[in-house]
Protein backbone atom coordinates (compact mmCIF):
# COMPACT_ATOMS: atom_id res chain seq x y z
CA UNK A 1 0.00 0.00 0.00
CA UNK A 2 1.43 3.14 -0.70
CA UNK A 3 1.32 6.26 1.88
CA UNK A 4 -0.48 9.07 0.16
CA UNK A 5 -2.78 9.26 -2.41
CA UNK A 6 -1.38 12.39 -4.54
CA UNK A 7 1.79 10.01 -5.29
CA UNK A 8 -1.01 7.55 -6.59
CA UNK A 9 -1.72 8.29 -10.28
CA UNK A 10 -4.73 6.24 -12.33
CA UNK A 11 -2.23 3.41 -13.76
CA UNK A 12 -0.56 3.14 -10.12
CA UNK A 13 -3.51 2.56 -9.04
CA UNK A 14 -4.27 -0.36 -11.32
CA UNK A 15 -0.73 -1.72 -10.69
CA UNK A 16 -1.46 -1.92 -6.92
CA UNK A 17 -4.59 -3.59 -7.16
CA UNK A 18 -3.20 -6.03 -9.77
CA UNK A 19 -1.06 -7.26 -7.01
CA UNK A 20 -4.05 -9.11 -5.30
CA UNK A 21 -7.11 -9.12 -8.50
CA UNK A 22 -6.42 -10.97 -11.46
CA UNK A 23 -7.99 -9.63 -14.84
CA UNK A 24 -10.88 -7.27 -14.28
CA UNK A 25 -9.05 -4.55 -16.11
CA UNK A 26 -12.21 -2.24 -16.47
CA UNK A 27 -13.45 -2.06 -13.78
CA UNK A 28 -10.32 -1.86 -12.22
CA UNK A 29 -9.77 1.07 -15.01
CA UNK A 30 -12.73 2.99 -13.66
CA UNK A 31 -12.25 2.85 -9.37
CA UNK A 32 -8.40 4.16 -10.08
CA UNK A 33 -10.02 6.96 -11.60
CA UNK A 34 -13.10 7.63 -8.86
CA UNK A 35 -10.20 7.44 -6.66
CA UNK A 36 -7.82 10.05 -8.35
CA UNK A 37 -10.69 12.39 -8.66
CA UNK A 38 -11.06 12.90 -5.49
CA UNK A 39 -7.63 14.18 -5.13
CA UNK A 40 -8.56 16.32 -7.89
CA UNK A 41 -11.48 17.56 -6.25
CA UNK A 42 -9.47 18.05 -2.92
CA UNK A 43 -6.88 20.60 -5.11
CA UNK A 44 -9.83 22.35 -7.52
CA UNK A 45 -10.85 25.83 -6.80
CA UNK A 46 -12.86 26.24 -4.09
CA UNK A 47 -15.81 28.13 -6.00
CA UNK A 48 -16.20 24.61 -7.71
CA UNK A 49 -14.53 22.36 -5.10
CA UNK A 50 -18.17 21.40 -3.27
CA UNK A 51 -20.14 21.35 -6.72
CA UNK A 52 -18.04 18.30 -7.49
CA UNK A 53 -20.01 15.25 -7.06
CA UNK A 54 -18.10 11.29 -6.97
CA UNK A 55 -18.79 9.36 -9.98
CA UNK A 56 -20.26 6.19 -8.17
CA UNK A 57 -20.00 3.16 -10.14
CA UNK A 58 -22.39 -0.02 -10.26
CA UNK A 59 -20.72 -3.11 -10.97
CA UNK A 60 -22.05 -6.11 -12.67
CA UNK A 61 -20.81 -9.51 -12.63
CA UNK A 62 -21.71 -12.98 -10.99
CA UNK A 63 -20.43 -13.94 -7.63
CA UNK A 64 -16.48 -15.00 -6.87
CA UNK A 65 -15.31 -12.66 -9.94
CA UNK A 66 -13.69 -10.01 -7.56
CA UNK A 67 -16.27 -7.04 -7.28
CA UNK A 68 -16.04 -6.55 -3.06
CA UNK A 69 -12.17 -7.30 -3.29
CA UNK A 70 -11.54 -4.52 -5.60
CA UNK A 71 -13.73 -2.07 -3.37
CA UNK A 72 -11.76 -3.22 -0.14
CA UNK A 73 -8.33 -3.34 -2.12
CA UNK A 74 -9.18 0.54 -3.17
CA UNK A 75 -10.00 1.80 0.26
CA UNK A 76 -6.80 -0.27 1.53
CA UNK A 77 -4.89 2.00 -0.96
CA UNK A 78 -6.70 5.28 -0.39
CA UNK A 79 -6.33 4.43 3.38
CA UNK A 80 -10.13 5.30 3.12
CA UNK A 81 -12.92 4.04 6.03
CA UNK A 82 -14.69 1.17 4.04
CA UNK A 83 -17.61 -0.49 4.87
CA UNK A 84 -19.82 -3.23 2.87
CA UNK A 85 -23.35 -3.74 3.02
CA UNK A 86 -25.53 -5.97 1.96
CA UNK A 87 -28.78 -4.09 0.04
CA UNK A 88 -31.15 -7.21 0.81
CA UNK A 89 -30.83 -6.67 4.91
CA UNK A 90 -32.76 -3.70 4.14
CA UNK A 91 -35.60 -5.20 3.04
CA UNK A 92 -35.73 -6.88 6.53
CA UNK A 93 -38.34 -5.70 9.00
CA UNK A 94 -38.74 -6.15 12.96
CA UNK A 95 -35.92 -6.16 14.94
CA UNK A 96 -33.81 -7.49 12.79
CA UNK A 97 -33.79 -5.25 9.88
CA UNK A 98 -31.51 -2.05 9.46
CA UNK A 99 -32.62 1.09 8.53
CA UNK A 100 -30.22 2.23 5.73
CA UNK A 101 -29.00 5.29 7.39
CA UNK A 102 -26.54 2.54 9.37
CA UNK A 103 -24.52 2.26 6.69
CA UNK A 104 -23.22 6.00 7.04
CA UNK A 105 -22.92 5.31 10.77
CA UNK A 106 -20.59 2.23 10.57
CA UNK A 107 -18.53 4.19 7.83
CA UNK A 108 -18.35 6.62 10.69
CA UNK A 109 -17.60 4.35 13.28
CA UNK A 110 -15.05 3.11 10.83
CA UNK A 111 -13.07 6.26 10.28
CA UNK A 112 -12.88 7.39 13.87
CA UNK A 113 -11.35 3.94 14.72
CA UNK A 114 -9.01 4.64 11.57
CA UNK A 115 -8.00 8.38 13.17
CA UNK A 116 -7.68 6.87 16.81
CA UNK A 117 -5.46 4.22 15.89
CA UNK A 118 -3.38 7.01 13.81
CA UNK A 119 -2.91 9.62 17.02
CA UNK A 120 -2.14 6.13 19.13
CA UNK A 121 0.59 5.36 17.06
CA UNK A 122 1.78 9.24 17.43
CA UNK A 123 1.40 9.20 21.39
CA UNK A 124 2.94 5.71 21.43
CA UNK A 125 6.93 6.76 22.82
CA UNK A 126 4.86 8.95 25.71
CA UNK A 127 2.31 6.85 26.46
CA UNK A 128 5.23 3.41 26.73
CA UNK A 129 6.87 5.83 29.39
CA UNK A 130 3.47 6.40 31.53
CA UNK A 131 3.17 2.48 31.38
CA UNK A 132 7.05 2.01 32.49
CA UNK A 133 6.42 4.51 35.58
CA UNK A 134 2.92 2.34 36.26
CA UNK A 135 5.06 -1.48 36.03
CA UNK A 136 7.77 0.22 38.33
CA UNK A 137 5.29 1.78 41.42
CA UNK A 138 3.80 -1.97 40.96
CA UNK A 139 7.18 -3.35 41.79
CA UNK A 140 8.89 -0.94 43.75
CA UNK A 141 6.64 1.71 45.42
CA UNK A 142 8.10 4.79 45.52
CA UNK A 143 8.26 6.78 48.99
CA UNK A 144 5.42 9.04 49.22
CA UNK A 145 5.99 12.29 50.51
CA UNK A 146 8.93 13.19 49.24
CA UNK A 147 10.16 15.32 46.33
CA UNK A 148 10.50 13.37 42.93
CA UNK A 149 14.10 15.63 42.26
CA UNK A 150 16.63 13.16 43.34
CA UNK A 151 19.20 14.89 45.93
CA UNK A 152 22.86 13.60 45.56
CA UNK A 153 24.74 13.48 49.08
CA UNK A 154 28.02 12.42 47.26
CA UNK A 155 30.54 13.88 48.66
CA UNK A 156 34.52 13.35 49.44
CA UNK A 157 34.00 14.21 53.35
CA UNK A 158 34.00 11.47 55.91
CA UNK A 159 31.48 12.80 57.63
CA UNK A 160 28.91 13.18 55.08
CA UNK A 161 25.36 12.07 55.71
CA UNK A 162 24.85 8.58 54.50
CA UNK A 163 21.91 7.12 51.72
CA UNK A 164 18.61 8.14 52.55
CA UNK A 165 15.95 5.58 52.84
CA UNK A 166 14.34 7.44 49.88
CA UNK A 167 18.00 7.39 47.84
CA UNK A 168 18.25 3.85 48.74
CA UNK A 169 14.17 3.63 47.10
CA UNK A 170 15.14 5.36 43.95
CA UNK A 171 18.73 3.75 43.08
CA UNK A 172 16.44 0.23 43.20
CA UNK A 173 14.00 1.65 41.08
CA UNK A 174 16.35 2.80 38.47
CA UNK A 175 18.02 -0.99 38.79
CA UNK A 176 14.52 -2.30 38.38
CA UNK A 177 13.77 -0.02 35.25
CA UNK A 178 16.89 -1.09 33.37
CA UNK A 179 15.81 -4.54 33.73
CA UNK A 180 12.15 -3.73 32.52
CA UNK A 181 13.80 -2.00 29.20
CA UNK A 182 16.20 -5.40 29.11
CA UNK A 183 13.24 -7.30 29.19
CA UNK A 184 14.35 -9.67 32.34
CA UNK A 185 10.88 -9.58 34.34
CA UNK A 186 8.26 -10.06 31.60
CA UNK A 187 6.94 -13.17 33.32
CA UNK A 188 6.64 -11.60 37.05
CA UNK A 189 3.53 -10.74 37.86
CA UNK A 190 1.93 -7.81 39.28
CA UNK A 191 -1.44 -5.99 40.43
CA UNK A 192 -2.71 -3.20 38.38
CA UNK A 193 -6.11 -1.79 38.11
CA UNK A 194 -7.38 -1.51 34.86
CA UNK A 195 -11.01 0.39 33.46
CA UNK A 196 -13.88 -1.75 33.40
CA UNK A 197 -17.34 -0.64 31.39
CA UNK A 198 -19.58 1.59 33.58
CA UNK A 199 -22.65 -0.04 32.39
CA UNK A 200 -24.36 -2.81 30.64
CA UNK A 201 -25.73 -2.08 26.87
CA UNK A 202 -28.82 -1.26 26.57
CA UNK A 203 -29.80 -3.21 23.23
CA UNK A 204 -33.15 -3.99 24.20
CA UNK A 205 -34.77 -0.61 26.82
CA UNK A 206 -36.80 0.71 24.05
CA UNK A 207 -37.99 -1.12 20.57
CA UNK A 208 -39.44 1.55 19.42
CA UNK A 209 -36.67 3.68 19.07
CA UNK A 210 -34.35 4.25 16.06
CA UNK A 211 -30.47 3.36 16.31
CA UNK A 212 -28.98 6.96 16.63
CA UNK A 213 -31.32 7.84 19.11
CA UNK A 214 -30.49 4.99 21.02
CA UNK A 215 -26.59 5.22 20.67
CA UNK A 216 -26.74 9.53 21.44
CA UNK A 217 -28.36 7.89 24.69
CA UNK A 218 -26.34 5.31 25.94
CA UNK A 219 -23.39 7.57 24.74
CA UNK A 220 -24.68 10.29 26.81
CA UNK A 221 -25.44 8.04 30.50
CA UNK A 222 -21.76 5.70 29.70
CA UNK A 223 -20.45 10.13 30.27
CA UNK A 224 -22.66 10.78 33.33
CA UNK A 225 -21.17 7.32 34.84
CA UNK A 226 -18.10 7.35 37.45
CA UNK A 227 -15.43 5.09 35.26
CA UNK A 228 -14.77 2.09 37.61
CA UNK A 229 -12.03 0.10 37.60
CA UNK A 230 -10.99 -3.11 38.91
CA UNK A 231 -7.98 -5.28 39.98
CA UNK A 232 -5.72 -7.92 37.59
CA UNK A 233 -2.86 -9.93 38.49
CA UNK A 234 -1.20 -9.80 35.01
CA UNK A 235 2.51 -10.90 33.93
CA UNK A 236 4.56 -7.50 33.00
CA UNK A 237 4.35 -8.45 29.19
CA UNK A 238 0.26 -8.59 29.76
CA UNK A 239 0.57 -5.28 31.76
CA UNK A 240 2.16 -3.67 29.06
CA UNK A 241 -0.37 -4.42 26.47
CA UNK A 242 -3.57 -3.63 28.20
CA UNK A 243 -2.02 -0.71 30.15
CA UNK A 244 -0.45 1.19 27.08
CA UNK A 245 -4.17 1.14 25.21
CA UNK A 246 -5.45 2.79 28.27
CA UNK A 247 -2.44 5.28 28.41
CA UNK A 248 -2.60 6.19 24.69
CA UNK A 249 -6.15 6.47 24.82
CA UNK A 250 -5.96 8.93 27.65
CA UNK A 251 -3.44 10.81 25.69
CA UNK A 252 -5.44 11.61 22.58
CA UNK A 253 -7.80 14.04 22.08
CA UNK A 254 -10.79 12.63 21.34
CA UNK A 255 -12.67 16.20 20.22
CA UNK A 256 -9.63 16.30 17.35
CA UNK A 257 -10.09 12.48 16.43
CA UNK A 258 -14.41 12.75 15.94
CA UNK A 259 -13.55 16.23 14.04
CA UNK A 260 -11.17 14.51 11.76
CA UNK A 261 -12.46 11.43 11.22
CA UNK A 262 -15.88 13.55 10.32
CA UNK A 263 -13.47 15.33 7.36
CA UNK A 264 -12.26 11.74 6.45
CA UNK A 265 -15.55 9.93 6.32
CA UNK A 266 -17.12 12.84 4.51
CA UNK A 267 -13.95 13.07 1.50
CA UNK A 268 -12.58 9.32 1.50
CA UNK A 269 -15.22 7.25 2.53
CA UNK A 270 -15.86 4.30 0.31
CA UNK A 271 -19.07 2.69 0.61
CA UNK A 272 -20.04 -0.73 -0.99
CA UNK A 273 -23.66 -1.87 -1.45
CA UNK A 274 -23.58 -5.62 -2.31
CA UNK A 275 -26.56 -7.44 -3.78
CA UNK A 276 -28.39 -4.48 -5.34
CA UNK A 277 -29.77 -6.32 -7.70
CA UNK A 278 -32.32 -8.33 -5.18
CA UNK A 279 -34.03 -4.67 -4.39
CA UNK A 280 -34.40 -4.01 -8.16
CA UNK A 281 -38.07 -4.91 -9.75
CA UNK A 282 -37.91 -7.43 -11.86
CA UNK A 283 -41.10 -6.01 -13.63
CA UNK A 284 -42.47 -2.68 -14.37
CA UNK A 285 -45.91 -4.00 -13.52
CA UNK A 286 -47.68 -2.18 -10.58
CA UNK A 287 -49.66 -3.99 -7.73
CA UNK A 288 -48.61 -5.00 -4.40
CA UNK A 289 -46.06 -7.85 -3.54
CA UNK A 290 -42.28 -7.95 -2.85
CA UNK A 291 -42.11 -5.56 -5.74
CA UNK A 292 -43.42 -2.70 -3.92
CA UNK A 293 -41.03 -3.22 -0.54
CA UNK A 294 -38.03 -3.61 -2.90
CA UNK A 295 -38.98 0.03 -4.38
CA UNK A 296 -39.29 1.44 -0.82
CA UNK A 297 -35.76 0.05 -0.23
CA UNK A 298 -34.32 2.11 -3.38
CA UNK A 299 -36.12 5.23 -2.67
CA UNK A 300 -34.60 4.84 0.89
CA UNK A 301 -31.52 4.52 -0.56
CA UNK A 302 -31.92 7.38 -2.86
CA UNK A 303 -31.28 10.36 -0.51
CA UNK A 304 -27.97 8.82 0.82
CA UNK A 305 -26.94 8.15 -2.26
CA UNK A 306 -27.58 11.53 -3.30
CA UNK A 307 -26.38 13.42 -0.35
CA UNK A 308 -27.82 14.54 2.42
CA UNK A 309 -27.00 14.66 6.35
CA UNK A 310 -26.69 11.82 8.77
CA UNK A 311 -27.00 12.35 12.23
CA UNK A 312 -24.25 9.57 14.35
CA UNK A 313 -23.13 9.46 17.87
CA UNK A 314 -19.79 11.58 16.49
CA UNK A 315 -21.69 14.64 14.77
CA UNK A 316 -23.50 14.91 11.51
CA UNK A 317 -22.16 13.65 8.51
CA UNK A 318 -22.99 14.57 4.80
CA UNK A 319 -22.86 11.72 2.19
CA UNK A 320 -22.57 14.23 -0.46
CA UNK A 321 -19.15 13.26 -1.36
CA UNK A 322 -19.27 9.75 -0.32
CA UNK A 323 -17.78 7.26 -3.34
CA UNK A 324 -21.02 5.02 -3.27
CA UNK A 325 -19.52 1.50 -5.21
CA UNK A 326 -23.16 -0.70 -5.93
CA UNK A 327 -23.18 -4.30 -7.31
CA UNK A 328 -24.64 -7.05 -8.19
CA UNK A 329 -25.33 -10.44 -10.28
CA UNK A 330 -28.25 -8.89 -11.90
CA UNK A 331 -29.08 -12.92 -12.91
CA UNK A 332 -33.00 -12.31 -13.31
CA UNK A 333 -33.31 -8.28 -12.38
CA UNK A 334 -31.77 -6.04 -14.98
CA UNK A 335 -29.47 -2.31 -14.59
CA UNK A 336 -33.13 -0.67 -15.79
CA UNK A 337 -35.28 -2.15 -13.37
CA UNK A 338 -33.87 -0.05 -10.74
CA UNK A 339 -35.84 3.11 -10.37
CA UNK A 340 -35.05 5.87 -12.53
CA UNK A 341 -33.15 8.14 -9.89
CA UNK A 342 -31.16 5.47 -8.22
CA UNK A 343 -30.08 4.35 -11.54
CA UNK A 344 -28.47 8.17 -12.60
CA UNK A 345 -27.04 8.26 -9.15
CA UNK A 346 -24.42 4.99 -10.52
CA UNK A 347 -23.52 6.94 -13.62
CA UNK A 348 -20.46 4.55 -14.24
CA UNK A 349 -21.40 1.02 -15.23
CA UNK A 350 -18.69 -1.98 -15.35
CA UNK A 351 -19.22 -5.22 -16.59
CA UNK A 352 -16.97 -7.99 -14.53
CA UNK A 353 -15.82 -11.02 -16.61
CA UNK A 354 -16.68 -14.57 -15.47
CA UNK A 355 -13.17 -16.63 -14.20
CA UNK A 356 -11.65 -19.07 -16.87
CA UNK A 357 -9.71 -22.27 -16.24
CA UNK A 358 -6.51 -19.69 -16.55
CA UNK A 359 -7.92 -16.86 -14.40
CA UNK A 360 -8.06 -19.39 -11.75
CA UNK A 361 -4.29 -20.96 -12.45
CA UNK A 362 -3.23 -17.14 -11.78
CA UNK A 363 -5.54 -16.41 -8.97
CA UNK A 364 -3.46 -19.76 -7.23
CA UNK A 365 -0.32 -18.50 -8.28
CA UNK A 366 0.70 -14.34 -8.35
CA UNK A 367 -1.61 -12.11 -5.94
CA UNK A 368 0.05 -11.59 -2.94
CA UNK A 369 -2.43 -12.92 -0.88
CA UNK A 370 -2.82 -16.25 -2.83
CA UNK A 371 -4.51 -19.42 -1.65
CA UNK A 372 -1.24 -21.60 -2.49
CA UNK A 373 0.83 -19.22 -0.12
CA UNK A 374 -1.74 -18.63 2.73
CA UNK A 375 -1.46 -22.64 3.15
CA UNK A 376 2.69 -22.30 2.59
CA UNK A 377 2.38 -19.80 5.10
CA UNK A 378 0.14 -21.43 7.46
CA UNK A 379 2.32 -25.28 7.62
CA UNK A 380 5.51 -23.15 7.21
CA UNK A 381 4.29 -22.15 11.41
CA UNK A 382 5.11 -26.04 12.18
CA UNK A 383 8.29 -26.11 10.45
CA UNK A 384 6.82 -27.99 7.16
CA UNK A 385 7.54 -26.54 3.66
CA UNK A 386 5.01 -26.60 1.33
CA UNK A 387 5.36 -26.20 -2.50
CA UNK A 388 2.97 -26.82 -5.08
CA UNK A 389 4.41 -27.19 -8.97
CA UNK A 390 2.99 -25.74 -12.03
CA UNK A 391 1.27 -28.89 -12.78
CA UNK A 392 -0.74 -29.90 -9.87
CA UNK A 393 -2.19 -25.74 -10.17
CA UNK A 394 -3.30 -26.35 -13.67
CA UNK A 395 -4.55 -29.08 -12.34
CA UNK A 396 -6.71 -27.67 -9.31
CA UNK A 397 -7.74 -24.79 -11.81
CA UNK A 398 -9.11 -27.36 -13.89
CA UNK A 399 -10.98 -28.99 -11.31
CA UNK A 400 -12.24 -25.59 -9.67
CA UNK A 401 -13.58 -24.41 -12.90
CA UNK A 402 -15.67 -27.82 -13.96
CA UNK A 403 -16.93 -28.20 -10.44
CA UNK A 404 -18.30 -24.46 -11.35
CA UNK A 405 -19.62 -25.34 -14.79
CA UNK A 406 -21.28 -27.98 -13.01
CA UNK A 407 -23.02 -27.28 -10.15
CA UNK A 408 -22.95 -23.32 -9.64
CA UNK A 409 -20.62 -20.83 -10.46
CA UNK A 410 -19.68 -19.72 -7.30
CA UNK A 411 -16.46 -18.03 -8.78
CA UNK A 412 -13.21 -17.91 -7.26
CA UNK A 413 -14.58 -18.93 -3.52
CA UNK A 414 -14.42 -22.40 -5.23
CA UNK A 415 -11.07 -22.30 -5.06
CA UNK A 416 -11.41 -22.42 -1.37
CA UNK A 417 -13.34 -25.37 -0.98
CA UNK A 418 -11.51 -27.53 -3.39
CA UNK A 419 -7.81 -26.24 -1.34
CA UNK A 420 -9.47 -27.30 1.74
CA UNK A 421 -10.58 -30.74 0.08
CA UNK A 422 -7.03 -31.47 -1.55
CA UNK A 423 -4.92 -30.31 1.99
CA UNK A 424 -7.17 -31.51 4.81
CA UNK A 425 -5.16 -34.24 5.44
CA UNK A 426 -2.03 -32.75 5.60
CA UNK A 427 -3.40 -30.34 7.74
CA UNK A 428 -4.37 -33.30 10.30
CA UNK A 429 -1.55 -35.19 10.23
CA UNK A 430 0.59 -32.11 10.98
CA UNK A 431 2.46 -32.24 13.98
CA UNK A 432 1.49 -36.05 14.60
CA UNK A 433 2.43 -38.20 11.67
CA UNK A 434 4.21 -35.62 9.48
CA UNK A 435 7.21 -33.84 11.41
CA UNK A 436 9.21 -30.85 11.43
CA UNK A 437 11.46 -29.66 8.56
CA UNK A 438 9.68 -32.16 6.19
CA UNK A 439 8.92 -30.80 2.61
CA UNK A 440 5.88 -31.71 0.96
CA UNK A 441 5.19 -31.14 -2.81
CA UNK A 442 1.73 -31.21 -4.73
CA UNK A 443 1.92 -32.58 -8.17
CA UNK A 444 -0.65 -33.14 -10.51
CA UNK A 445 -1.05 -36.51 -9.30
CA UNK A 446 -1.14 -36.01 -5.46
CA UNK A 447 -4.44 -33.44 -6.64
CA UNK A 448 -6.16 -35.80 -8.91
CA UNK A 449 -5.82 -38.77 -6.10
CA UNK A 450 -7.41 -36.67 -3.71
CA UNK A 451 -10.27 -34.56 -5.67
CA UNK A 452 -10.80 -37.31 -8.30
CA UNK A 453 -14.03 -38.33 -6.30
CA UNK A 454 -14.77 -34.40 -6.41
CA UNK A 455 -15.85 -34.51 -9.88
CA UNK A 456 -17.16 -37.60 -10.68
CA UNK A 457 -19.98 -37.43 -7.93
CA UNK A 458 -22.50 -35.31 -9.00
CA UNK A 459 -24.29 -34.91 -5.71
CA UNK A 460 -22.13 -31.88 -4.74
CA UNK A 461 -23.79 -29.91 -1.83
CA UNK A 462 -21.01 -30.63 0.68
CA UNK A 463 -18.98 -28.83 -1.66
CA UNK A 464 -20.85 -25.53 -2.48
CA UNK A 465 -20.25 -22.49 -0.11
Amino acid sequence: MLDNIEHLTPAQIVAELDKYIIGQNDAKRNVAIALRNRWRRMNAAENIKSEIVPNNILMIGATGVGKTEIARRLAKIADAPFTKVEASKFTEVGYVGRDVESMVRDLMEQSVNMVKQKKKEEVKVKAAELVEDIILDALIPPIQGRSSTPVSYASSDPNAMPDTDYELNERTREKFREKIRKGELEDRKIEIRVQQSAMPGMGGLAPGMDEASMMNIQEMISGMMPKKTKKRKVTIAEARKILLEEEASKLIDMDEVKEEAIFKAENSGVIFIDEIDKVASSSKKGGGGPDVSREGVQRDLLPIVEGSAVNTKYGIINTDHILFIAAGAFHVAKPSDLIPELQGRFPIRVELNSLTKEDFYQILKFPKNALTKQYEALLKAEDVELTFNDEALDEIASIAFEVNTEVENIGARRLHTVMSRLLNDILFDVPDKISANAHIVITRETVQEKLSGMVKNRDLSQYIL
